[in-house]
């Protein structure tokens, strides 16, 4: 499902517009590219803002689908990113949802591996007080 962006060429694998949730129909002027390197949404008629986040900087997806999206075949999929200036990115009321939240996730991992980053989550702490093996006496 290759598309190009008609504003500079480059290639998406997904581009998907915000629907209603009744019907599913596309009246809402926001788009969203989804490609190998970044997601981009695109917002607005007269004023338009656009918004990139590289994949590599994606840590966690999510799939949500209430009852209406559900019955019209649509779905939210929101990405908790290392950006600043969008720490969650939500792609709302979009079809193919669950094939793009999918495709977001080996996408992102494919990014980190070829940027050879990698998010690590510290669980523990240096100085768990009830840690037997801590032998900082």
């Amino acid at each position: 499902m290759k598309k190009e962006n008609e504003d500079n060429n480059a290639q998406y694998d997904y581009v998907e517009k915000k629907r209603t949730k009744f019907l599913g129909l596309a009246l809402y002027f926001t788009k969203y590219s989804i490609g190998e390197e970044k997601i981009n949404i695109r917002r607005g008629f007269l004023t338009v803002t656009e918004d990139d986040a590289y994949m590599y900087k994606v840590q966690d997806v999510r799939l949500t689908r209430s009852l209406m999206e559900r019955m019209f075949g649509l779905g939210t999929v929101i990405c908790y990113t290392g950006d600043t200036t969008d720490p969650t990115l939500e792609l709302k009321h979009i079809k193919h949802s669950a094939e793009i939240k999918e495709y977001i996730i080996h996408s992102s991992e494919e990014a980190r591996l070829r940027r050879r980053t990698r998010y690590n989550v510290d669980v523990g702490s240096m100085d768990d007080p009830d840690d037997p093996d801590d032998n900082d006496d």
